[in-house]
């Protein structure tokens, strides 16, 4: 063999090694080239995690308890309408952009908000009334109002399709026909959902009815929400997107209630109704109390669960929520509680009082349950990848392809199957747009007590096979996809079109 071939043999090696390096780089778990294009520069390393905590894919990001003052719970404003006739109901919606300080030593970052510098109000929703909600973007990129959980047409849902561009507004008509619920909105845009959650564009959907049910309902009293989320922060205090994005899912060592962090709250009844919104953009958060005690879940995504259960802790994936009730009686005046998210402290309730609310809640579950009977699969479609290549059945989202075909007023059980990758895998929050739906099987099992509600979004592990059944009652276009929102990005999402 003569020089110059051995030369060509080497320098191919020496390619392919490159090559291999270069590929493990570009898609090995973790991106580990970050936004900022540096790898594993700083802090902002953002990481996913595989299950519920922070073990991510390049990095590792986990939670720690913050040493900020304590300081009050924030309870978001209740929007006014701006009408109300006999049929329905009018408000505005605007984004803005602003600025908010987090940190009592830090400095002020930017930041995006419904009708505020962060977060959004709650927006009361009666069942049987038409809400017609303006919506007017604010900002200086398009943006869309996604109704998460709603069962409404795909012209009003809010997905990609609904893009709304910089000084436009849109008058959307919600006719509000489903169960009472906690709900919430936030953007949809393609490419840049992750980013304008992640600087705070979220709100409440509250469904409500005239139903008297004897649990809490006294809004910011006995009656609170908790938007939880999870961010990174740079040394000043500062929100900075693009270098904390991690595109298996960007994730946090902080955690934030309703925008604040180390947040207090006096509770002055003896059952304090919890209703819990994981709105991080990849986080799982495993909740329980600080003593240990069980607390008791009664609802899910979409409504009250048929029978109350009692837990220790609750796990939510993105986009989740549940209604707990916390019991302080037990307690003596002045004793503190803490809510925790993964085993730290975010929310600390003091009893102040204990005022006997009137009514018995447990008159609220007093039908028979509904059988979640398993059935067979009408569709199967399986989550697989991981960064930039992930997928579903195979495919990257394109806008311009309907991947799934239904008639309006057909039920379907679908199978949802997270296949594993040569890491093992991450779990994927799966969302459906425009329904609700009931698990009926995990691996061939019934789901737990907790999850025998209304969802509109389920965890789905690892190598797990879950069956969930729905009915499409409203025609139009809508999106299905993974709600660790930088995944949606990347293209684990896919169309279904109702005619």
């Amino acid at each position: 063999m003569n020089r110059v071939t051995k030369w060509v043999i080497g320098m191919g090696i020496v390619s392919i090694v490159i090559g291999l390096f270069l590929l493990l780089f570009t898609f090995a778990p973790g991106n580990w080239m970050m936004g900022n294009g540096s790898f594993m520069g700083d802090r902002n390393d953002g990481g996913m995690m595989h299950g519920n905590g922070g073990m991510g894919r390049g990095g590792t990001v986990e939670l720690v308890a913050s040493n900020e003052p304590n300081q009050r719970l924030p309870i978001p404003e209740r929007l006014r309408p701006d009408r109300v006739t006999d049929e329905a109901l009018y408000y505005t919606v605007r984004t803005e952009r602003g600025e908010h300080r987090f940190f009592n030593q830090g400095v002020s970052t930017e930041t995006l908000g419904y009708n505020g510098n962060l977060l959004g109000p709650m927006i009361e929703l009666p069942a049987g009334k038409t809400v017609y909600i303006n919506t007017i973007n604010q900002l200086d990129e398009p943006t869309s109002f996604h109704w998460h959980g709603l069962v409404i047409p795909g012209a009003e849902d809010g997905g990609p399709h609904q893009s709304i561009a910089p000084g436009e507004q849109r008058q959307v008509r919600l006719d509000i026909d489903q169960e009472p619920g906690t709900l919430w909105f936030h953007p949809h845009p393609m490419g840049a959902t992750a980013e304008q959650v992640y600087l705070g564009l979220a709100g409440l959907l509250y469904v409500t009815n005239q139903a008297e049910t004897g649990l809490p309902n006294e809004y910011g009293v006995d009656d609170i929400p908790l938007i939880v989320q999870d961010r990174l922060f740079t040394a000043d205090g500062q929100l900075d997107y693009d270098r904390q994005m991690n595109v298996d899912g960007t994730v946090g060592d902080t955690l934030i209630a309703n925008g604040a962090i180390n947040t207090t709250f006096d509770v002055t009844t003896n059952t304090l109704r919890v209703r819990l919104v994981n709105g991080s953009n990849a986080r799982n958060l495993d909740f329980s109390l600080s003593n240990g005690e069980a607390f008791t879940q009664i609802a899910t995504d979409g409504g009250l669960l048929d029978q109350p259960v009692s837990l220790e802790t609750l796990t939510l994936t993105p986009s989740e929520r549940a209604e707990i009730l916390i019991d302080f009686s037990d307690l003596s005046l002045e004793d503190d509680l803490a809510l925790q998210a993964d085993g730290i402290p975010f929310t600390t309730f003091t009893v102040r009082d204990h005022i006997e609310q009137d009514g018995d809640w447990t008159d609220a579950f007093t039908e028979a349950p509904v059988a979640n009977e398993a059935s067979a699969a009408d569709r199967r479609l399986t989550l697989f990848g991981m960064g930039n290549m992930v997928t579903i059945d195979g495919k990257q989202f394109d806008p311009d392809r309907i991947d799934i075909n239904v008639r309006q007023g057909s039920t379907e059980v679908w199978e949802i199957y997270n296949r594993e990758d040569m890491m093992g895998g991450m779990t994927h929050p799966f969302h459906v747009h425009g329904v609700q739906f009931r698990i009926l099987e995990r691996d061939g099992k019934p789901p737990p007590d907790n999850e025998r509600g209304w969802k509109d979004t389920v965890a789905v592990a690892p190598g797990e096979k879950v069956n969930i059944e729905m009915t499409f009652q409203e025609t139009g276009t809508f999106m299905y996809h993974c709600h660790i929102l930088e995944h949606e990005e990347n293209g684990m999402m896919g169309q279904l079109k109702v005619d």
